[in-house]
């Protein structure tokens, strides 16, 4: 057996019953292989069952470079379970030059789901000098080679997303963006224009906000997935459009954060953009029959002498004009440039933003569940039933009409950070004020400020960035073909 690790899965349902995973012609062949019982090796541990739960077990055979077997509990068997043992898994080999080779699951959605939190649980980022991080070697004993290569296309989406969401901000800035963007869009045969300077100047929100931080300045980025020999029919095709936002860091502008700890992780604050882009790397390698447009709203909220100011008032893309409050609510702006651009040229079926855009969905939701918002209620239980499968949960939010006078302002057409009145639902009232931007579209708003990072180092999750969103579209994207 070719490989350093085997990983085979047990289930415990109650406290005598242990039972391991996968055909038993296989378990009692590895048995007599390696001579163990494993069932008694696993009772040695008094496992609790619970997904995740990993026992390390050495063996030896002189025709075997196995060593180890890694039993891993898989709860219910349930898919969020099998994800939980992927990661753990993961965790296991992090920064280890290790082959391993999973026995745990064979249905394609178990693949996809088990294979991918693997390597997102041994996902590794950083800057260190020196040696190299070694790098585990994983693969999924199975016959179904297509789910073991989704599972790859996914994670390897994730990676780029985590990648882009943990670069420093002194590195990663809207120029770096658009040019991370244009070699993805190179390597997958993507379509791509980025906007810049005088090209931006129907994009108030954008350069209100972009314009603080003036070298290099903000860009608008658009990148196009048409499926291999579509390109003449591509109008018949659904087509999907996702707004992110890119702010690369966020100072919180003149309205700045204090105190200063809640700056440190900002350089996150572009992980919509990333989660999009991310998205759309992946879709050359599945080849869903979806037409579908990103556009990546980037720019830096700095504090500067060309900074917006509270009381200024700026020109959303299409006309709208809106009395700025807080500078530090300034993701709604670029987004509503991005969501009026859409509505006005791309003409979408389905029209999503993504946005680690308030605290206040963090504290309604915690980091289990993004904030979706929508008044297409079909719509909407689909996609949680999506978010769900896929593993990035998502609640749906009300859009509470009653609220809609927060936006009153006395000089302009809106006001962006509802001032008005006092009804303390901050992810409610920013989602109204995208409202605004999308005409009939069928929209989605993501707020994703509580699972777009992780504030601990478990499970699937480095610390940092999660690229939440990914997983999600992909498998919303690919339920359309």
């Amino acid at each position: 057996m070719s490989a350093d690790v085997l990983a085979l899965g047990f289930t415990k349902k109650n406290d005598e019953n242990i039972e391991l995973v996968g055909s038993a012609r296989l378990i009692s062949s590895l048995e007599k292989y390696f001579g163990i019982n494993l069932i008694d090796e696993i009772a040695f541990f008094a496992p609790s069952g619970k997904a995740g739960e990993l026992f390390e077990i050495p063996v030896l055979h002189k025709d075997s470079t196995v060593d180890r077997l890694y039993l891993v509990a898989v709860g219910d068997g349930s898919l969020a379970s099998l994800r939980a043992a992927g990661a753990s898994l993961g965790r296991k080999v992090r920064g280890k030059a290790i082959e391993l080779i999973s026995l745990v699951c064979q249905s394609r959605a178990e693949i996809r789901a088990h294979g991918a939190s693997i390597l997102l649980g041994a996902y590794t980022w950083n800057l260190k000098t020196g040696k190299p991080a070694e790098i585990a070697t994983i693969a999924i004993a199975t016959k179904d080679g297509a789910s073991v290569s989704e599972a790859g296309v996914i994670a390897r989406a994730l990676y780029t997303a985590r990648d882009l969401i943990h670069t420093p901000a002194n590195i990663k800035n809207p120029l770096w963006m658009a040019q991370e963007a244009k070699k993805i869009a190179e390597e997958k045969g993507l379509s791509i224009s980025v906007l810049a300077g005088k090209e931006l100047a129907q994009f108030g929100g954008l350069r209100a906000v972009g314009n603080s931080s003036p070298k290099p300045g903000p860009r608008f980025i658009e990148i196009t997935y048409i499926p291999k020999g579509k390109a003449r029919s591509a109008a018949a095709l659904p087509h999907v459009v996702i707004v992110g936002k890119g702010i690369t860091f966020d100072t919180g502008g003149i309205s700045l954060k204090r105190p200063y700890e809640f700056m440190t992780a900002m350089k996150s604050d572009m992980a919509g953009a990333a989660a999009a882009l991310a998205t759309i790397s992946a879709l050359p390698d599945l080849q869903p029959q979806v037409k579908v447009t990103v556009l990546m709203m980037c720019a830096e909220n700095s504090l500067s002498g060309t900074s917006q100011r509270p009381s200024d008032v700026i020109t959303q893309y299409g006309g709208t004009t809106v009395e700025i409050i807080n500078t530090d609510a300034e993701g709604r702006l670029v987004l509503a440039d991005g969501l009026a651009y859409a509505v006005e040229n791309l003409d979408p079926d389905y029209l999503f933003d993504i946005a680690t855009l308030t605290g206040s969905a963090t504290l309604g939701l915690g980091r289990q569940y993004a904030a979706l918002y929508t008044r297409d209620e079909k719509l909407a239980k689909e996609l949680v039933s999506v978010g769900e499968s896929s593993g990035e949960r998502v609640w749906h939010m009300p859009l509470i009409d009653d609220y809609q006078d927060s936006l009153e302002s006395d000089v302009a057409d809106l006001n962006h950070a509802a001032d008005k009145g006092d009804y303390s639902a901050g992810s409610v009232t920013a989602a109204l004020y995208l409202e605004h931007f999308v005409g009939d579209s069928r929209w989605v708003h993501l707020d994703i400020a509580g699972t777009g990072r992780s504030e601990t180092d478990s499970g699937e999750n480095a610390k940092g960035g999660t690229g939440f969103g990914v997983r999600f579209f992909i498998d919303w994207i690919l339920s359309l073909s």
